[in-house]
């Protein structure tokens, strides 16, 4: 059984008889084996650090260059400083003269070596602005690319650290405003009339010829002064300045594999996957993490990991901020509306899976009830942020309120143990779309969406998470996700009997049940935020839809990308849905720059649209259409590269729009073009960044991949996952209160659509 201890390390009572002090051991040794726990990882990051600066360097490269210029300096008498030793030694008197010598040509030698240093990380730089070769056809690298290859290589260095490659990443680069207008217009001209282009391109041509200049260049300005400017302003503007509720507007999810049921013990599972995900943490932590490289060439930009854990959302009444705390070795647990605190370390070391089966095992068959208020608190974090801005600086800012609600938003991440079975296959479509909506909002009060992540483990075993938004992009859950379900497939398994392997400890670490005094008018104001909440999630329309017809290993046979076969198809199912073509949006990082996010893929194109006309109207071959369908993918995949490269739209004019508002400025242009509707939103879950998982040998761990709520009220949220050579699944949502969608009907239109394409393609 669970133990309900106080959350702190010793108490005091004043008696007659003097001050009783009550020390509790446990918590007293917690509190020790964190703070060396913290010095330690201190130390390594100083350490980290210092790599960090030289790289590509290596450290021994100071000692040989110092040593080697001191001997040609000093006693192979020649002269490398042009005569800077000597003039420097000059000012000190004879007595001292070789000392000072000696000393001069050591500050030259460090000198020489710092100036190597800058060459080579300068160089990386000036190599890395290169993106040609993105350009080029697939497997056809041209001559000049294969040798910048070479020379990368050459110079990149061997084994690097997780940021080993942050200072030699160039920045984004701000696009000309000539390249955005004429972007711009060519990307909404299938959507507007010829009057309503004429009119568009009038408002362009007096932004960009006008005020637009002198918002670019204070853009400029930024540009040069931050590292990257986009992502603080969109970070800041786009995420945590929104008031209204983040769950299902801003947060995802991710599910299970879908073939594979390791096993139905809830604890068991537990065990694996915390521990799988808090030896992902030292990795972060250690920076032991190799860099997602792009071709093994390329180092995409790593700063995103360092919030995955131990960040949670603060909320406050104009804006929430981003909390992050090194060095906690805790999480927080959700038991049947109980929360409690598990430490993850036991003296310095991380807990084995079976111990920590144990613990959580003790939390299931914890007899308790939830406090007064305790069971619903978590809805506060899915309703409007200033009510629960208010209500936490009301009720929980002192005493044990203020104490446990530390614990959770300090923890390195939420678990819940649901107390619901989940099951689905691929055959039960509509069981996986309700386990989807499980993850993606549960019962409104069963998740912490103010956390970086929530990790779901259901009454039998299947798992899932909920991620918060504003700290990174989905890749970078995508990732740990891979190495969870690895870890677990790979490296630990389990018993014929379901439980984790391994021996027990002697030591049974206990769970600590969080305390709560929840006054009456905060659980009024937490039942208000349900019921906000219960309301959007109510209004959720999700569907799964697994398409096991066919999968890449058929798109690559019509030699067209995956990725602009199944936007082409997204295009001409849509257009038959609605009968009309709209603004859609396609998620692209931009992480080949320093602290790079998204940008925007405008994936609705004039070739695109006539490719999905010509397949409706129906009067021409299929060779005709083949042709419209590779021009219009080869305009897609362009547009593709353009948006990873720095030369997209959106970001461009969002950053233009922000400056205008800090100057007071008003824009009909850039106000119209903001408040576009993306009534089809879409992108694409990358199903495997290190390659843990060899699905020829284990065919069967396909990732279901995950998804996220519809952005506008009249359209459809896509999220597709291409999983292995022949599934491809879609997470497709929309709201129940549009009488002009449907997720369910949308899906069989993607079937449908994706059928023709390969048809036309001769497959």
């Amino acid at each position: 059984m669970a133990e309900a201890h106080a959350a702190v390390a010793f108490s005091f009572n004043v008696t007659p008889e003097g001050v009783d002090v009550k020390y509790n051991h446990e918590a007293i040794k917690a509190v020790w084996f964190s703070g060396v726990h913290s010095w330690k990882l201190r130390f390594i990051r100083f350490k980290n650090r210092c790599v960090n600066i030289l790289y590509p360097a290596p450290p021994m490269s100071l000692f040989l260059i110092t040593a080697l210029v001191m001997g040609l300096q000093l006693y192979m008498e020649r002269d490398l400083s042009c005569g800077a030793v000597d003039y420097a030694a000059s000012f000190f008197p004879e007595c001292v003269h070789e000392q000072c010598e000696l000393f001069a040509a050591l500050v030259f030698g460090i000198t020489v070596w710092v100036a190597y240093v800058l060459v080579w990380r300068y160089t990386l730089k000036l190599l890395f602005l290169n993106h040609t070769w993105m350009y080029s056809p697939h497997g056809r690298m041209s001559l000049p690319n294969k040798i910048w290859v070479v020379i990368v290589n050459l110079i990149k260095g061997t084994k690097p650290l997780l940021f080993s490659f942050q200072a030699a990443l160039p920045k984004l680069p701000v696009p000309s405003l000539r390249s955005t207008q004429k972007r711009y217009l060519k990307s909404v001209r299938p959507l507007l009339s010829d009057i309503e282009y004429d009119r568009m391109s009038k408002l362009a041509d007096d932004f960009f010829g006008g005020i637009g200049k002198k918002l670019q260049r204070y853009l400029i300005l930024k540009s040069w002064w931050s590292t990257n400017y986009v992502t603080d302003w969109w970070e800041e503007y786009v995420y945590l300045r929104g008031r209204s509720p983040i769950m299902v507007n801003s947060n995802y999810y991710g599910l299970d594999v879908i073939f594979v049921h390791p096993t139905h013990i809830q604890a068991a599972r537990a065990g694996n996957m915390v521990y799988a995900f808090l030896k992902f943490r030292e990795q972060i932590e250690h920076e032991t993490l190799e860099p997602l490289l792009v071709n093994k060439t390329v180092p995409l930009d790593s700063v995103q990991y360092e919030r995955l854990f131990n960040t949670t959302r603060i909320p406050g009444v104009e804006t929430d901020i981003l909390e992050h705390i090194n060095g906690v070795t805790h999480i927080a647990v959700l038991s049947k509306g109980r929360y409690y605190k598990v430490y993850t370390h036991d003296h310095g070391r991380l807990l084995q899976p079976r111990d920590l089966e144990r613990v959580f095992q003790q939390i299931i068959d914890d007899p308790s009830e939830p406090l007064k208020g305790e069971e619903r608190l978590a809805a506060l974090t899915a309703g409007e942020r200033v009510p629960w801005a208010k209500a936490r600086k009301a009720y929980f800012a002192t005493g044990v309120n203020r104490a446990s609600l530390s614990t959770i938003e300090k923890a390195a991440f939420v678990l819940v143990l649901d107390d619901v079975d989940y099951n689905f296959s691929a055959e039960d479509q509509d069981a996986l779309s309700d386990f989807a909506k499980a993850m993606l909002h549960g019962n409104c009060y069963n998740r912490w969406f103010d956390k970086s992540f929530t990790l779901v483990i259901s009454a039998n075993g299947r798992v899932g998470f909920n991620a918060e938004h504003s700290w990174a992009d989905a890749p970078i859950m995508a990732q740990i996700w891979e190495e969870g379900f690895s870890h677990e497939t790979i490296d630990m398994g389990y018993t014929e009997d379901g439980h984790c392997k391994g021996e027990l400890s002697s030591r049974n670490i206990r769970p600590i049940r969080l305390q709560w005094d929840i006054p009456s008018e905060c659980v009024d104001v937490i039942e208000s935020s349900l019921r906000t909440a219960q309301a959007i999630a109510n209004d959720v329309d999700l569907f799964i839809q697994v398409h096991n017809h066919f999968g890449k290993g058929i798109i690559k046979k019509c030699k067209i990308s995956p990725d602009a076969f199944i936007q082409l198809a997204l295009q001409l199912a849509y257009y038959r849905d609605a009968g009309k073509f709209c603004l859609t949006y396609e998620a692209s990082m931009t992480r080949l720059f320093r602290e790079g996010r998204t940008e925007t893929v405008r994936s609705c194109t004039v070739e695109s649209s006539a490719f999905a006309k010509a397949v409706c109207e129906g009067d021409k071959s299929d060779e005709e259409l083949k042709k419209l369908l590779l021009k219009a993918c080869e305009v897609h995949q362009t547009g593709y590269r353009d948006a990873m490269t720095g030369k997209g739209i959106d970001r461009h004019m969002f950053c233009l729009y922000v400056v205008s508002k800090y100057l007071g400025v008003e824009s009909p242009f850039l106000s119209e073009v903001l408040s576009e509707p993306w009534r089809l939103s879409t992108s694409q879950t990358p199903h495997s960044q290190m390659n843990k998982i060899n699905l020829a040998k284990y065919p069967d761990h396909v990732c279901t991949g995950g998804g996220f709520g519809p952005v506008s009220n009249d359209g459809y949220g896509v999220s597709y996952i291409i999983a292995g050579e022949d599934m491809i699944f879609f997470h497709i949502s929309s709201k129940r209160s549009c009488a002009e969608t449907d997720s369910k009907g949308f899906a069989k239109k993607i079937v449908a659509a994706m059928a023709d394409l390969r048809k036309i393609c001769g497959q």
